[in-house]
């Protein structure tokens, strides 16, 4: 087993139990001793003697000269530590000549929670009536600004655009609190919806007319490139709140920042076209904007549940049972 993931990842995704059982599940398992993400070229030097590939977030393309090299002892698996795979390969048939599991299940509930309370504090602005009282502010003007700008989430419609792994975990959230939830996904049918107890919105311009708040949850594909532009933003009712914590490609980010100028909405934004945001972008210029530098998913709990997954899978691989999360072509086309 050929571990890629530099230490300073594999520490966070690996617990020393998790660590321990992956010594028990192979004869052999070597680690990336680098603090560094090989390239393609060094991956082929070294794969050879290796049967299970573990990938993270910066490993290097599988290349045609990875891929022959690796056939010296047939690749039995390639397990990702993350989420999609595509980036991994020069080609979707490269993917399903594989044996490739991923860890995309285990992200959901981080990304999830942290779009929920995006949400609660853009309804009841908690993080600024603070600011405000340790700021030295007046008590009284304090109090009535709030006052008059806390909303409760069971008043609201929410709309989840994308019912995928993240999606589906922040309907569960929404519906556990007894929130109205209104679904927009292709892919979701009726059946599937009546079993998530959600509404099904037939259009994006549906679900977007018709919600208070709206998450948006779907994965970046060339299809979903800017899927919400200044169209569908005019679309948000007055006061709506929109939550980014998917990709940026997945939004016109100029015409989100012409349309939190003019006031009429706000928002929580995770994910920016250009990361680290710059100094001068005009997003950190707004008040009503919450503002966070991708972090959705970056919980100890989350890393951790990533490892398990990918030991998880080997374990299964090595007793010769099907893999729980294995990467299938009816998969590859909504695949980020």
């Amino acid at each position: 087993m050929l571990v890629l993931p530099p230490p300073s990842l594999c520490r966070k995704l690996l617990s020393p139990a998790s660590e321990a059982r992956l010594g028990q599940l192979a004869a052999r398992v070597d680690f990336n001793p680098d603090e560094r993400d090989w390239s393609s070229d060094e991956l082929a030097e070294r794969i050879g003697a290796f049967d299970v590939l573990v990938t993270g977030w910066r490993s290097p393309k599988l290349t045609g000269e990875v891929l022959r090299a690796g056939k010296k002892r047939p690749l039995k698996l390639v397990a990702h530590s993350a989420g999609s795979v595509k980036f991994l390969f020069e080609s979707e048939q490269d993917v399903l000549d594989l044996a490739v599991t991923t860890a995309a299940a285990a992200m959901g509930p981080a990304v999830a929670e942290m779009a929920l309370q995006a949400l609660l504090m853009l309804l009841r602005p908690l993080h600024k009536l603070d600011a405000g009282i340790k700021d030295g502010g007046d008590w009284r003007e304090l109090k009535a600004w709030g006052s008059s700008r806390q909303r409760e989430l069971t008043s609201q419609r929410v709309g989840v655009i994308g019912s995928g792994h993240t999606g589906h975990h922040f309907i569960r959230m929404l519906r556990a609190l007894g929130v109205q939830t209104i679904v927009y996904d292709p892919y979701l049918d009726s059946k599937r919806a009546a079993e998530m107890d959600v509404e099904r919105a037939q259009t994006l311009h549906e679900l977007l007319r018709g919600c208070t708040a709206v998450a948006l949850h779907a994965a970046a594909t060339p299809q979903t490139r800017h899927m919400i532009g200044a169209r569908e933003l005019a679309l948000l009712p007055d006061s709506a709140i929109f939550i980014n914590t998917a990709r940026a490609s997945l939004v016109d980010e100029e015409a989100l920042l012409a349309e939190l100028r003019r006031g009429r909405i706000s928002a929580a934004l995770d994910v920016f076209s250009e990361e680290p945001l710059p100094p001068d972008s005009p997003f950190r210029r707004l008040d009503n904007v919450l503002l966070t530098p991708h972090v959705a998913s970056h919980t100890a709990q989350c890393y951790h549940r990533q490892g398990d997954c990918v030991v998880e899978e080997i374990r299964r691989l090595a007793h010769g049972e099907p893999l729980q999360y294995p990467v299938t072509p009816a998969m590859l086309p909504t695949m980020a």
